[in-house]
C-alpha cells in the first residue's frame, strides 16, 4: 500500500475516537513518522482541549525535527479555544505535512497550507479526503452551506406505518433497534421533533446510557445531552411533558411566545411563518439558526406530517428506516404524508447506502436523489 494512504488511514482511525465528543469541532487524527517509525499520535478528544497535532507533537518531542506529519484536516492558523496548530508545527521543525483535506470553512481554507509553505515546510493535500469528509459530514456541510447535516429516522411496519390507527406505536421495532437509535442520538448535536410527536408519544428525546453497549459508554457518558428542538407552532408543549422535565437545553421553536414562566433550560425562539404551509414555521430558518449555533448534526424523530414536509422539500441528507416484520393495515398512520404526487416520475427517489439486520428488524440507510 502507498505509504501516504497507509498512514493517513491510521490517522483517520484515530480521528473516529472523537465521534461522540468533539462537536462542534470536527474529528481529527494525526500521526508523526520518522524513518518509517511512528513517533507521535494524537486525536482531538473534546472541544476546547488540545488539537490532534499538538498531542502528537508533544509525544514526538525533539524527534519531531525533520519528521513527517499526517493530519486528517488542515492545521488551524487562528486562536479559538486553543492556540493555532500551525505555529507549533513550524516551531517543531517538522519537514513535511501531509493533509487529508483542506478546512471547509471558506474564510480560512488554504491559509494553513500557505503559512506552512511560507516557512519552508513541504505540504501535500488530498489524501483520502472523501473518507475524511464522510466522518465529518455535519462540520463540512455547516461550513459550506450554513445548515447542519440532517438525518431523519423512522421506525415502521412492513406496510410503511409508524403507529396503529389509534396512535399506538410502542413498540413497533425491537429493543435492539431502539438501542441502535441511542448510538445515532449520541453522535448528534441536536434532536429535533414536533409538538404533535410530543403530545402523542411524550418522548424524553435523550441519550439513555443504560441502553448503550458498554464499549461506547465511556465516551458517551462524558458527552452532554444533545440540544432538543421542538417545532411548536401552536404552543402546545407544556411543562409536564417528559422532554421538558428531563435535563438538557431545550428550544421551543414558535411563531409567538406564551406567557408561561419556563424552567431555565427552556428557551422560546421565534421563527417566521412558512410561505407554503399555512400557520407552520419555516423549517429552513430553523436549520440556519442551528447552523449559526454551531450545530453540525441534527437527528429528527417525528411523525408523518413533518417527515413529509422535510422529505418533499429535500431538507434531509439521510433517511434511516427501521423496518419491523409486522403489518398494521391501511388505516394505521403513514410514515410520511406526501401531497400532489400523481405520477411515478414525481415520486421521491433514494439511493440505498447500507442495509443491516438489527435483531428481527431491517435497518436501511438512504440518501435522497434530488
Amino acid at each position: 500500500m502507498n505509504q501516504d494512504i497507509y498512514y493517513m488511514q491510521q490517522a483517520i482511525n484515530l480521528s473516529k475516537k472523537g465521534k461522540y465528543t468533539t462537536p462542534p469541532n470536527p474529528n481529527v487524527g494525526c500521526i508523526i513518522i520518522k524513518n518509517k517509525k511512528i513517533i507521535g499520535v494524537g486525536w482531538h478528544q473534546y472541544a476546547g482541549c488540545e488539537h490532534a497535532e499538538i498531542i502528537a507533537l508533544k509525544e514526538a518531542g525533539q524527534e519531531a525535527k525533520g519528521a513527517i506529519m499526517y493530519v486528517t484536516l488542515e492545521p488551524c492558523i487562528h486562536f479559538g479555544l486553543t492556540p493555532p496548530c500551525c505555529k507549533e508545527i513550524i516551531k517543531s521543525k517538522i519537514s513535511q505535512v501531509i493533509i487529508g483535506s483542506l478546512d471547509p470553512n471558506p474564510i480560512v481554507s488554504g491559509k494553513g497550507v500557505t503559512i506552512l509553505k511560507k516557512h519552508g515546510i513541504q505540504v501535500k493535500i488530498g489524501i483520502l479526503n472523501n473518507k475524511i469528509e464522510s466522518i465529518n459530514k455535519g462540520f463540512f456541510k455547516r461550513m459550506k452551506t450554513g445548515i447542519p447535516y440532517i438525518k431523519l429516522k423512522l421506525g415502521i411496519s412492513l406496510d410503511g406505518r409508524i403507529a396503529t390507527q389509534t396512535g399506538e406505536s410502542k413498540w413497533i421495532t425491537s429493543e435492539n433497534s431502539r438501542n441502535d437509535v441511542q448510538l445515532f442520538r449520541a453522535q448528534s448535536c441536536a434532536i429535533l421533533s414536533s409538538s404533535n410527536t410530543i403530545i402523542s408519544d411524550n418522548p424524553y428525546l435523550t441519550v439513555r446510557n443504560k441502553n448503550i453497549k458498554k464499549k461506547n459508554k465511556k465516551d458517551i457518558l462524558k458527552n452532554s445531552q444533545p440540544l432538543k428542538i421542538i417545532i411548536d407552532s401552536r404552543n402546545l408543549v407544556q411543562k409536564h411533558h417528559n422532554c421538558i422535565i428531563n435535563t438538557g437545553k431545550i428550544i421551543l421553536a414558535r411563531i409567538k411566545n406564551d406567557n408561561q414562566i419556563w424552567p431555565k433550560n427552556v428557551e422560546q425562539v421565534i421563527f417566521p411563518k412558512s410561505t407554503i404551509y399555512k400557520d407552520k414555521i419555516d423549517i429552513k430558518s430553523i436549520f440556519y439558526y442551528l447552523g449559526k449555533k454551531n450545530i453540525n448534526n441534527v437527528w429528527v424523530e417525528t411523525g408523518g406530517t413533518l417527515s413529509g414536509i422535510l422529505l418533499s422539500n429535500y431538507l434531509i441528507d439521510e433517511l434511516i428506516i427501521y423496518i419491523a416484520p409486522i403489518l398494521l393495515g391501511e388505516n394505521a398512520k403513514p410514515m410520511c404524508i406526501l401531497n400532489n404526487i400523481t405520477t411515478l416520475s414525481e415520486s421521491l427517489k433514494f439511493s440505498i447506502i447500507k442495509i443491516d439486520m438489527i435483531n428481527s428488524d431491517i435497518r436501511i440507510i438512504m440518501k435522497p436523489k434530488k
